[in-house]
This record gives C-alpha cells, sequence and structure tokens, in this order.
C-alpha cells in the first residue's frame, strides 16, 4: 500500500471503531471472562479483513505485511479494546508462519484469517520473556507459561520452548488454564500450566532465531499500541482544557498549560517516528531491525508513560474516578511498558 492508502485504511478501522468501540462498549467487554466483545472482533474481520492482513494469500490470507497489521493495533491503542489482534493475528499467526512448517501453516492459518479460530502463543516463564516457561522432552510438554495474551479463550497454543514450536489443542489432557489479575483491566493474560501434554512439533526452525524474530515483531506492535494510546490522550486533554473553565476562562488559554501540552505532541510525533522506522525495518526484514525495534520500544513507552501522566495531571481529580477513561489509559501504559520485557541496555548505549 501506499502512503495513502495507509491512512485510508487506518481511517476506516478508526471508523468502525468509533462506531461499535466506544467508552461503554470497551468497559462491558472487560468484565467479561473473554475480554472483549466478539462481535466487534467479527465485525474487524468481515468487514476490513483485520486477522488476515499478514497471512500470505496461499493461506487464505490478503499477502499484505506486518506494516497494515501494525496500523490496525495502532487504532486498536486508541479504544484499548481487547479484541484477539496483537495475540492471535500477529503473534500467533507469525509464529506459525516462522516455524516453516507448511503443513501446519495451511491447517491452522486459514481459521485465523477468517476470525474464525484464535491462537494463543506460550513463550515468557514466571521471570519474563528470555526464558521459555514450558520444556520439551521429545513431544512432550511440561511447565508453566506465563502473562499469555489470548490465552482464556484462544483455540490453538503456540509454544515456544528451548528445543522449538510446538502446536497444542487448547483443550488436550493436562492443560490447566488460569485468568491472572493484571493492573490493565483491559488486557486479559492467562497463566497455563502443561502436564505431560502431548504436542506437535512445528517445523525445524531454530527455537533462539524464532524467540529473536518474534521478540522485534511484538515490540514493534506494543510500539504502534503505545503511538495510538498517546495520541488518543493527547486529543481528549486538548479538548478538555477548551471546555474546562477556571477563573472565568477555560484553562487550555493559560500560556503554562499550552507549554504542556506543546510537550506533549513533541513526544507524540518522536514516538510516532520511532515506531514507523521500526515497523518499517521489520516488515522489510532490514538489518537495522533489532536496533530501530529497540529504540522504539524505549522511545514510545517513555512517550507515552509521559504522556499519560500529563493527561491525568491536566484534567485533574476527575482523570483519577472510574467513571473517566484517563486511569485505564495511565494503566495501559504501565502494562505495555513491560510487556514482551525491556531492553538490556539504555538508550545512550550504541555498541
Amino acid at each position: 500500500m501506499t502512503a495513502a492508502e495507509h491512512q485510508e485504511f487506518a481511517a476506516s478501522v478508526r471508523a468502525l471503531l468509533t462506531k461499535h468501540a466506544g467508552r461503554d462498549a470497551v468497559r462491558a467487554a472487560m468484565d467479561t471472562e473473554l475480554g472483549y466483545d466478539p462481535k466487534l472482533w467479527r465485525l474487524l474481520c468481515e468487514q476490513i479483513g483485520v486477522a488476515a492482513l499478514a497471512i500470505p494469500e496461499e493461506y487464505g490470507g490478503f499477502g499484505a505485511s506486518l506494516v497494515e497489521s501494525l496500523l490496525v493495533v495502532g487504532e486498536l491503542g486508541r479504544t484499548l479494546a481487547g479484541v484477539p489482534m496483537l495475540g492471535s493475528a500477529v503473534l500467533g499467526a507469525h509464529a506459525v508462519l516462522l516455524s516453516g512448517d507448511e503443513e501446519a501453516c495451511a491447517r491452522l492459518l486459514p481459521g485465523v484469517a477468517e476470525g474464525a479460530t484464535t491462537l494463543a502463543v506460550c513463550w515468557a516463564s514466571a521471570t519474563g520473556w528470555d526464558e521459555p516457561g514450558v520444556h520439551a522432552e521429545g513431544e512432550t510438554l511440561s511447565g508453566t507459561a506465563y502473562y499469555v495474551l489470548d490465552g482464556a479463550q484462544a483455540d490453538t497454543l503456540i509454544v515456544l520452548a528451548p528445543t522449538g514450536l510446538f502446536e497444542v489443542e487448547a483443550t488436550a489432557a493436562g492443560i490447566t488454564r488460569r485468568p491472572v489479575a493484571t493492573m490493565d483491566p483491559t488486557r486479559k493474560l492467562t497463566e497455563i500450566g502443561f502436564d505431560g501434554v502431548a504436542a506437535r512439533k512445528l517445523g525445524t526452525a531454530d527455537p533462539v532465531a524464532v524467540a529473536a524474530r518474534l521478540r522485534e515483531i511484538a515490540w514493534a506492535a506494543v510500539a504502534a499500541e503505545q503511538v495510538g494510546a498517546a495520541e488518543q490522550c493527547l486529543e481528549m486533554t486538548v479538548e478538555y482544557t477548551k471546555s474546562r473553565v477556571q477563573f472565568g476562562r477555560v484553562i487550555g488559554s493559560f500560556q503554562a498549560l499550552k507549554h504542556r501540552m506543546a510537550d506533549m505532541y513533541v513526544l507524540l510525533e518522536s514516538a510516532k517516528s520511532a515506531s514507523y522506522a521500526a515497523t518499517a525495518a521489520v516488515a522489510a526484514g532490514l538489518p537495522s531491525a533489532a536496533e530501530d525495534v529497540w529504540a522504539a520500544r524505549v522511545q514510545c513507552s517513555e512517550a507515552l508513560t509521559e504522556i499519560v501522566s500529563e493527561t491525568v495531571q491536566l484534567h485533574g481529580g476527575i482523570a483519577i474516578t472510574w467513571e473517566h477513561d484517563a486511569h485505564l489509559f495511565f494503566k495501559r501504559a504501565h502494562g505495555d511498558a513491560q510487556l514482551f520485557g525491556t531492553p538490556h541496555r539504555p538508550l545512550a548505549h550504541t555498541n
């Protein structure tokens, strides 16, 4: 797609979300066991085809790229809708593709592209994403996968173990799934236990290389989501300061607040640049992808954290009430800053 087509595509996604994923809908969905509105997910898949974007045409997809998928992730970040785009259509689908197992791709991905089935990547241990939480002896899996996105209701589990990728039906004997309490109520995470579970090995890809590639994709996706959330926070802050009156004037007319919102805008634009560079590099498989994604991970996390903090400050007391969305963005900012791990070296380090 061209840049103009990307803008038109993003506008279509935003229009659908504006109509069907308003604040009341998101709040109603986050109180359910599923964590999202299945009708919204069906609309996104049927009317726009979001789940099929990065899946090759031979497996029932559109054969687009990661760029288009992350445009959707960014728009979802504006609404905090918890549909299984990131966990299933992005990470799950790419994990299957990275396995190199053509038979598994042909069997699993058409359902994912339709939005009829969902995948969940079981990856992290209790200490994070640097070490897998599940280990394999032959094709038998044992251990616990932590912080699994879309794991509560996924149809198929894709397990990243030290010896490779494995496919497991979510209803297989020996599997236990436990929802875990999270700071961010709009994103459901699940703890999945494996007790001698029979699995099917996917391909012969190097698990270290697969994990590295998945980390790049995951960080690029989270950066896109953070940019969408930050943009929404800035917009609702500007709108609020145009209507809130204090001392006989709208507070947005005070020079000190103008400066603070200008700083928010600068943070947002720098985060956008970092996110776009990371997405383009990862989608194209450029040698600079690792560095670009690492930089975006740091920049976008810091930008969203600072922007949402200013959002809370400039809204005043209303921002910390349950009825206002500011606290939900605040919680998403802190959750996203830890999701899929953090860089092991500071941004200023270039060696």
